[in-house]
């Protein structure tokens, strides 16, 4: 292994515009590491474990990611765990979110940055094969002293890109061992297996998120097109493509001479323009027929070898061509009409800094909206969310403002920075402002109008630009006609404003509850399956709570259940509160009262109790 200096000195050679023997990526990585990110190569750096509130946040953005690629990484892991490697699996930020590892080498593992939590973007731990790969988007091995940073040069990390079915570089998986051979040569097979599980894990997400479109499976040879194809498109019913593994249909546009575009390119564009095929032909490349038989030709020549699969629901209409939502704020919904037009919205003022109420009931996710909206902006910053409601009000003023040295009694001789300033180049996000004592909203609106902030007992004010997110299950219109609210702020906050439907009125409840379902397997480690009783009592009842509420039911259904099966006894006690509507759990039951009634709504309502809209909206789910 080369000496510390020696590789110190060959970064400074290389920046002073030296040629090099290395590999293009390391060197333009050193460049970027030199001139943009502005390393000293002399300064080492040790791993950056981000906090474990930090790591929580990020972990719950990827769950679906985690929990679709879960079965490609213990494959790979299975392949690898022999020749000491760990996998580590990065969003896109470059958070370590998922981690397979010898516990044995734990202390190792963490202090070297191999471990759940670590952060390998470029900027912060200089050239490495996860921030290189986010850079690039490209497979990369970074082995030894081509790490920027000395205290890496031991390892040899290889990473692959994970991409959304849009275009977006999702996540990165990597796998990397703390001592290794030499030569770099040694790590070809190591960039095979992680580029191929990488594929399948895009084959896996665009199987998820594409069951209403066609899926056409390509494969240059026929024995592995039904299991492993080189690259997969998802098509509308019009045959346009909407979706696609864009690793391997990268690879495949390459071999048809298609290099001068992206695969971002082939979006929207009518299947019989890169292929001798339109939508009607594609029942003639399902199963049935013999792989061999099933041969596809490109606009170029090129023959494949191709499988289809149909809808999982019948298209007799092309559907409308769908705004492109930031990924963020695609998660929030599995379809709901009301909660599209909150997505469709948000995302238009996310490109702009425009101040924005979110309204809703507790528990229905206005926090989770305000963080999608953090997250979809281009340079997001920091983002800091404060309970208005839940600071003590003598405690209030300093926590947002903060406080110069020794400002008052039991002050830290040091001082403190308040959240406002914490947020300052990101998002401030005000939940239940409307709870903000009358005395603080008038130096709270001073910060938004001067963008400054003084914090208690200083003499100057701080320059500060930050984003405002607020929101309130209150109506603040009538806190400021009660005069209980200033006026002006109220108008400087809600420039547009966002209203969240209560879970009760939403049509996606049924994804709700696979989603929060897939996240508590993610934090248990286990599977979990719902009953149709179950599943019909929890799509019935009425959800005060909202989405809070849905939560912990299945946290309490999931702990109470029985090798994973969920049953209406494992269910709370308070879901039966609608005693005719739970007993009337499943289809079925439900139309057998509603035949009883005549089929007559109005009087299925009034034997049940309920409102009108209650049992039509509860008919729609159980339809």
């Amino acid at each position: 292994m080369v000496s510390t200096l020696s590789h110190i000195r060959e970064i400074e050679r290389v920046g002073m515009g030296a040629v090099s023997p290395r590999d293009a990526p390391v060197v333009q990585s050193w460049l970027r590491c030199l001139n943009d990110y502005k390393l000293d190569p002399t300064v080492a750096q040790e791993a950056y474990i981000v906090p474990e509130l930090k790591l929580r946040e990020h972990r719950e953005q990827a769950e679906e990611l985690i929990r679709i690629g879960r079965s490609g990484l213990e494959t790979l892991f299975n392949q690898i765990a022999e020749q000491n490697y760990v996998l580590l699996l990065s969003d896109a930020r470059g958070v370590t979110v998922d981690f397979m590892g010898d516990p044995t080498f734990d202390n190792q593992l963490r202090r070297a940055g191999l471990y759940l939590g670590s952060e390998w973007s470029e900027n912060r731990a200089g050239t490495c094969a996860v921030g290189a790969c986010l850079v690039s988007g490209e497979p990369v091995i970074i082995h030894q002293d081509d790490h920027f940073d000395t205290s890496h040069i031991g390892l040899t990390c290889t990473a692959a890109p994970v991409f959304d079915t849009l275009g977006d570089l999702t996540a990165v998986l990597d796998i990397s061992q703390l001592r290794s051979p030499t030569a770099k040569a040694s790590q070809q097979l190591a960039l095979h297996l992680v580029a191929s599980t990488a594929r399948r894990i895009e084959l896996a997400n665009l199987m998820t998120r594409t069951r209403n479109d066609w899926v056409l499976r390509l494969a240059r040879s026929p024995e592995f097109l039904d299991v492993d194809p080189d690259a997969a498109i998802a098509l509308d019913g019009s045959g346009r493509i909407t979706g696609m593994t864009h690793g391997g249909f990268g690879a495949l546009a390459r071999a048809m001479n298609l290099r001068e575009l992206s695969t971002r390119d082939f979006l929207g564009q009518p299947i019989s323009q890169v292929f001798d095929i339109d939508i009607d032909d594609l029942p003639r490349f399902m199963r049935g027929r013999p792989n061999g038989e099933r041969l596809i030709q490109a606009k170029n020549g090129l023959v494949l070898f191709a499988s289809a699969i149909a809808p999982a629901v019948n298209l007799r209409a092309p559907p409308m061509p769908e705004p492109r939502l930031p990924r963020a704020l695609r998660d929030l919904s599995g379809g709901d009409a009301a909660m599209e037009r909150v997505q469709a919205r948000a995302a238009k003022l996310a490109a702009r800094d425009i101040p924005i109420l979110i309204q809703g009931e507790t528990g229905s996710g206005k926090e989770f909206l305000a963080r999608a909206i953090h997250d979809s902006c281009e340079s997001p910053g920091n983002f800091v969310a404060v309970n208005c409601a839940a600071i003590p009000e003598h405690l209030i003023e300093s926590e947002l403002f903060g406080y110069a040295p020794g400002a008052f009694t039991g002050a830290s001789q040091k001082g403190k920075r308040g959240l406002i300033e914490e947020a300052s180049g990101g998002t401030l996000f005000l939940d239940e402002i409307g709870d903000m004592p009358l005395s603080l909203q008038s130096r709270l609106l001073r910060v938004l109008s001067e963008n400054e902030v003084q914090p208690v007992g200083a003499l100057k004010a701080r320059p500060v630009r930050l984003r405002v997110l607020s929101a309130s299950h209150r109506d603040l219109g009538e806190l400021v006609q009660e005069g209980r609210f200033r006026q002006d702020l109220y108008y400087r906050l809600n420039a547009a404003t966002l209203s969240l439907p209560a879970l009760r009125e939403r049509q996606d409840l049924g994804w709700l509850i696979g989603q929060l379902l897939g996240r508590i397997e993610t934090e248990n480690g286990e599977a979990y399956r719902i009953d149709k009783a179950a599943r019909g009592a929890l799509l019935t009842h009425g959800w005060p709570g909202n989405l809070r509420e849905l939560s912990n039911a299945l946290r309490v259904s999931a702990a109470l259940s029985e090798g994973g099966l969920i049953t209406p006894d494992c269910l709370p006690d308070h879901l039966f509160a609608e005693p005719v509507l739970a007993a009337s759990g499943d289809d079925d039951a439900l139309r057998q009262a509603l035949s009883e009634c005549g089929d007559n709504v109005s009087a299925l309502a009034r034997k049940l109790g309920v409102n009108r809209s209650t049992v039509h909206r509860r008919l729609k789910r159980l339809n």
